[in-house]
């Protein structure tokens, strides 16, 4: 499959500050991917490049197959961008916000009003702009990110300011387009948010690409234990020996599983005995990964 955006050793200097330091992964189509880190650790560095909004100082990047920095980059036009703070003249209503970029995309400004009602302002589409809460003004700049069925989308911090209603419209967006075979890069903070919908996670850190894959991926990579939670019946008293050393707490008795095949033996001891009420099984969590890799990167050093 040929990568949508492939970015190549990429360095980029802002005098004595390396930005970036040789950076290199490929976005396929058709999957979203989570670019998460430190604010400083040059994420929105890589968005601007991917945008040919600036020049890497080596390297090369490829979007749609093109150099995004060329003069005549024919792929823009199927890029989507919402940067984390979006700004627009307060002194435009909504609709007419929207019809301005649609003209730079060379869309008819009719075809854009849908988006207005799928992100919840078809109500407020003739207001201006300047009476807009934050939450309204990052629904039109998702509005305007959406324009023209992008191939590609670049989402900064997104769901900034949206309530969990909206929330989840957005991430049902971004899965309508992955499936029609676009690309989505998220960038942000929300952790939680992405853990189960991000199929490919890149974790920046200090201008470097610490860490990239999928969740089982990093999981394997790290050799973080599973947490293993067992409620055992009330009339329990001794711990049966195929616990081993685990830690009794509020919630039942905790193991922590070194791998796959440690926690299918407990679950299959747990299965066994009668006295077993309950099992939770708790694999690390993108923000337990995001932690480890940083920890591992910063004393390695």
């Amino acid at each position: 499959m040929t990568a949508t955006i492939s970015v190549t050793d990429v360095e980029k200097h802002y005098r004595a500050v390396r930005a970036l330091r040789g950076v290199s992964f490929d976005l396929q189509p058709g999957r979203l991917s989570a670019l998460v880190g430190h604010n400083g650790a040059g994420k929105t560095t890589l968005i601007k490049l991917m945008l040919g909004l600036i020049r890497a100082t080596s390297g090369a990047i490829r979007v749609l197959g093109e150099d995004p920095a060329a003069g005549e980059f024919a792929g823009r036009r199927l890029l989507g961008y919402l940067p984390e703070n979006v700004a627009f003249n307060t002194g435009l209503t909504g609709r007419e916000t929207l019809a301005f970029y649609a003209r730079l995309k060379h869309i008819a400004p009719a075809a854009a009003w849908p988006l207005l009602d799928r992100v919840g302002l078809a109500h407020a589409a003739d207001r201006k702009v300047g009476t807009y809460s934050k939450g309204m003004r990052q629904r039109l700049g998702l509005a305007q990110a959406l324009l023209g069925r992008p191939r590609v989308l670049l989402l900064d911090e997104p769901t900034t300011g949206l309530d969990p209603a909206l929330r989840q419209t957005f991430y049902d967006i971004c899965d309508e387009l992955r499936r029609d075979g676009a690309t989505v890069l998220i960038s942000s903070h929300a952790l939680t948010e992405l853990e189960d919908r991000a199929e490919h996670v890149l974790i920046m850190n200090r201008g470097l690409l610490v860490v990239q894959g999928t969740m089982d991926e990093l999981r394997h990579i790290s050799r973080l234990p599973i947490r293993v939670t067992i409620d055992m019946a009330s009339n329990a008293d001794a711990l049966p020996p195929w616990l081993g050393d685990a830690a009794r707490t509020t919630r039942g008795v905790v193991m922590l599983a070194r791998n796959d095949a440690d926690k299918m033996m407990l679950l299959r001891e747990a299965a066994a005995d009668p006295r077993v009420r309950n099992i939770e099984i708790a694999a690390p969590t993108l923000d337990d990964l995001y932690a480890h890799f940083l920890q591992s990167q910063e004393a390695a050093a």
